[in-house]
């Protein structure tokens, strides 16, 4: 006789254990997440948010504190800033200011953030002395390169063989004059973004190329510049918003002359609001202005998601 041979079963799939009262652990959780950030979303709400809707419901009258009127107007101050060739030439100047400032940055600080990245005896005191200009508050090194454009006894016509130049007082330097300032003072961040990207880029890349034999310009090319546009574009964006909210810099400068060729938008946007006492349409020009920077911001990170690398 055979031996009777014993069935055996097919182990059965054993269900996780779960734990009782996990939804309800989670919805304690995220609660007590909502309490937790409820302080600080109330401080923004007060700080960002009522201030900004304040302005827009102001700009919807005609408030001018001196007369003691205000009236509802609507569209009125929108409908008046659209033939308003003050707030264009603003917006041109602000525009100019923007795009030149910006890309002469980006081209001094690339160059200089490859040198700071460099081993060479000194480069700890080289980089703290670059961040020098940028740890200076804006109106003392305003005021500073005002008096360096003195056309009397200023340095800047002493260095150029004394030239006779009022470069604060004619329509054609004073912008550039600001400019320069602009210049000087908010290189040395942009450089310190682009140093940030640099160290993130892996040492092999350079060496592969190197053992290939590639050139220093067919790496910085091939390889430094691809793998630097995320860091590119985010000094593009931090400075690009910056710079189109320039106040302090020109206005300690100029204060918007010579016949407002550097007025830009906030500074008209200053003089209506507190020299004129039209709190209507200055707030109209404030909203105007937040507008413009929330286009530019929108326009940056949707170049920056798209440099970002699939997962």
């Amino acid at each position: 006789m055979r031996p009777l041979e014993k069935q055996v079963e097919a182990p059965r799939a054993v269900e996780p254990v779960r734990p009782r009262g996990r939804r309800g652990s989670l919805e304690r959780e995220r609660r007590q997440a909502y309490w937790l950030v409820a302080p600080a979303v109330g401080v923004l709400a007060g700080v960002a948010l009522y201030p900004i809707l304040a302005a827009m419901w102001l700009s919807l009258h005609r408030f001018i504190l001196v007369f003691g009127e205000k009236r509802f107007v609507g569209w009125g101050n929108y409908a008046y800033l659209l033939g308003d060739a003050r707030f264009w030439s603003a917006l041109g100047n602000t525009a100019y200011f923007t795009l030149v400032a910006v890309t002469v940055e980006v081209l001094l600080a690339v160059p200089l953030a490859l040198l700071l990245q460099r081993a060479f005896p000194g480069r700890g005191l080289l980089r703290a002395a670059v961040l020098v200009p940028w740890a200076i508050p804006t109106v003392v090194s305003a005021r500073l390169w005002a008096w360096m454009f003195n056309p009397d006894s200023g340095l800047i016509n002493r260095l150029l063989w004394g030239a006779d130049i009022n470069w604060l007082g004619a329509p054609g330097y004073a912008l550039h004059a600001a400019i320069l300032v602009d210049v000087w003072k908010t290189t040395p961040f942009v450089a310190l973004l682009v140093l940030a990207g640099l160290q993130g880029i892996p040492e092999d890349l350079y060496r592969a190329a190197r053992v290939d034999g590639a050139s220093a310009w067919r790496t910085f090319r091939s390889i430094t510049l691809p793998l630097l546009k995320p860091a590119l574009l985010l000094a593009l964006l931090f400075r690009s918003l910056d710079a189109f909210r320039v106040f302090d810099a020109i206005y300690v400068l100029t204060e918007g002359g010579p016949a407002n060729t550097t007025e830009t938008l906030s500074i008209y946007a200053y003089k209506t609001l507190m020299r004129s006492g039209d709190f209507g349409y200055g707030s109209t020009l404030s909203v105007a202005t937040f507008v413009c920077v929330v286009v530019l911001a929108a326009v940056w990170l949707r170049l920056l998601g798209r440099e970002e690398p699939a997962r």
